[in-house]
């Protein structure tokens, strides 16, 4: 595992200082199912160093996505601790963990999860006015994240008019457009032909290129091949990792 500090990568034949983005330390979750108790993950510890782009790999049923669910706060640990920019993310308030799941973290599904009542831009907002942010600063904030990701003459179309790769386009610009320090993303093209999947994962590579942090949990070899490190989890525990 690489240490948490004193780290250097290169960029453009530039060297940059790294920091942790995301660490977890011990962690377990057991499941109780009637008699039987399921490790679902075993004592994993693990850092993602700022400006990484990480695949998280396994068979079905290995913990991989129990894993992710957790470094999002989405489920709760039966042990062991989340730190999210050396914020602990778990022995909070619920408050205090939507606020750093809100401010520090963005979310890339295999679902889009859009409104279909929202055209792109709303959807795109939801965000940052859920964080406070008035609204025209939000809706050109939103705009710009359509932008980034291609879709600055969509923004006025509902989920039902784009296609599939678009609606996932919108879904990385509401990941990206309040600047997380981490992107969590669970099979991000899991829906979307091979085609359309490479144009997506081209773009979450331009974005770690621009300094974003990934986390994308795939069971697609060709997709781990494009991360910088690949980790592998069977049956809860983190078996190997590759740069």
């Amino acid at each position: 595992m690489l240490p948490s500090s004193g780290i250097l990568s290169t960029r453009g034949g530039v060297s940059l200082s790294m920091a942790v983005a995301l660490s977890c330390q011990g962690l377990w979750k057991i499941y109780e199912m009637g008699d039987e108790k399921v490790q679902a993950v075993r004592g994993i510890d693990l850092e993602i160093q700022q400006g990484e782009m990480v695949a998280i790999m396994g068979p079905s049923g290995c913990g991989k996505t129990t894993l992710l669910n957790i470094l999002s706060g989405i489920d709760e640990p039966s042990a062991g601790q989340v730190t999210v920019r050396k914020r602990p993310l778990f022995g909070i308030s619920d408050d205090e963990r939507t606020d750093i799941r809100g401010k520090e973290m963005g979310f890339i599904f295999q679902k889009f999860h859009l409104l279909d009542v929202m055209n792109a831009v709303e959807n795109v907002e939801i965000p940052l006015l859920l964080l406070g942010m008035e609204p025209d600063e939000a809706r050109l904030k939103a705009n710009a994240a359509l932008k980034k990701v291609g879709l600055g003459d969509r923004s006025d179309h509902r989920p039902a008019e784009l296609s599939g790769g678009q609606q996932q386009r919108v879904s990385i610009a509401r990941a990206i457009v309040h600047d997380p320090s981490v992107i969590l993303c669970d099979e991000p093209t899991g829906n979307l032909d091979s085609e359309t999947s490479q144009q997506v994962m081209e773009l979450l590579i331009e974005l770690n290129h621009s300094g974003s942090t990934l986390v994308i949990v795939t069971h697609d070899s060709e997709i781990a091949r494009q991360c910088s490190r690949v980790i592998r989890i069977i049956d809860g525990r983190i078996m190997t990792e590759e740069e």
